[in-house]
């Protein structure tokens, strides 16, 4: 049994049992995956995927084990490779964080700075997606960890670890209405107007919503982004109000337009990063999470990979 065959046998998986695809993926050939899955079959005497002909048409109950085996020896072998360089080459390596463009454009600029000035040997990298894409990543083994608002407690393979806190704002052109009221604003002021705020799956959008489904109010979402920039460009052009992460305004940036709190209506969201239970880290990436989120320092992270990985059970 060979580490390349079982690498083989996840590919096909992951590439919806396309074994060209996956021939493709791995820079390889077709009949030279085919070979070498039948050879792991022979030798485990069962058949992993189940074929019509020459097409790989499904995979077998006990392939189904042998697959999340398989991805778990794969992710283990990944993580021996780690501890070899974390202490061969300690300041050397890669880092790769998945997370939305809010906390990419507007929560991660000042960290990441000081990040590569304190690490300038690290090759880092950020991938952007939609919560459930970026904790695929982590999953998958893609990333080394997630930062989100929403999500990550909806994968039973990650830890989850509370960081920050944060609320939201309006904005509006500047010398509108709202900007005139004495008063704190009113979610029913602001149904009055139509609303560019995130797409669902973002930025804590569930809590914009139970807001106004608690106070019995409709709002008019006219549209929806998951980027803010694009938020407050909508807004600038007079399309509506927006509902936006307060960190996400600059007021030299977006002089144009005009903030007024609103965090006495909704409720708070966490952001939070999300790992694997089982994953190993370099001691860089430890570096990273402690400026992101100063309480989590080194031994509260381990303790919490440790008390959540699935390697080494609580006891009684």
């Amino acid at each position: 049994m060979k580490l390349q065959q079982l690498r083989y046998l996840v590919e096909v998986a992951k590439q919806g049992l396309n074994v060209s695809e996956a021939a493709e993926k791995l820079h390889t050939s077709q009949p030279g995956i085919s070979k070498q899955i039948r050879l792991l079959e022979d030798e485990l005497g069962i058949q992993v995927f189940i074929r019509n002909g020459k097409r790989v048409v499904a995979v077998s109950e006990p392939g189904k084990e042998i697959l999340r085996i398989a991805e778990r020896i794969l992710h283990e072998a990944k993580n021996l490779k780690r501890v070899g360089d974390e202490f061969s080459r300690e300041s050397e390596g890669a880092l790769t964080i998945a997370t939305t463009h809010t906390q990419a454009r507007y929560a991660l600029p000042a960290v990441i700075s000081e990040f590569m000035r304190r690490h300038p040997k690290v090759r880092l990298s950020i991938k952007q997606g939609s919560p459930t894409q970026i904790c695929e990543m982590v999953v998958a083994g893609e990333a080394d960890f997630a930062i989100a608002t929403e999500g990550i407690e909806l994968y039973k393979e990650l830890a989850m670890l509370p960081c920050c806190q944060w609320n939201r704002s309006i904005v509006v052109p500047q010398g509108h209405e709202l900007t005139q009221l004495q008063r704190p604003l009113t979610l029913a002021d602001i149904v009055r107007y139509p609303i560019i705020t995130y797409d669902f799956a973002f930025a804590g959008r569930s809590k914009i919503n139970k807001a106004f489904a608690e106070a019995a109010l409709t709002p008019n979402v006219v549209l929806t982004a998951i980027d803010t920039d694009v938020i407050k460009t909508y807004v600038g052009l007079g399309l509506g109000i927006g509902i936006i992460a307060s960190m996400a305004f600059e007021p030299e940036r977006d002089s144009k337009l005009a903030v007024i709190d609103a965090a006495h209506l909704f409720a708070p969201s966490t952001t939070k990063i999300g790992i694997r239970k089982d994953a190993y880290l370099r001691g860089f990436a430890y570096t990273l999470i402690e400026l992101f989120a100063p309480h989590l320092q080194r031994k509260q992270v381990e303790a919490a990979l440790l008390a959540h990985d699935p390697r080494f059970p609580a006891e009684d």
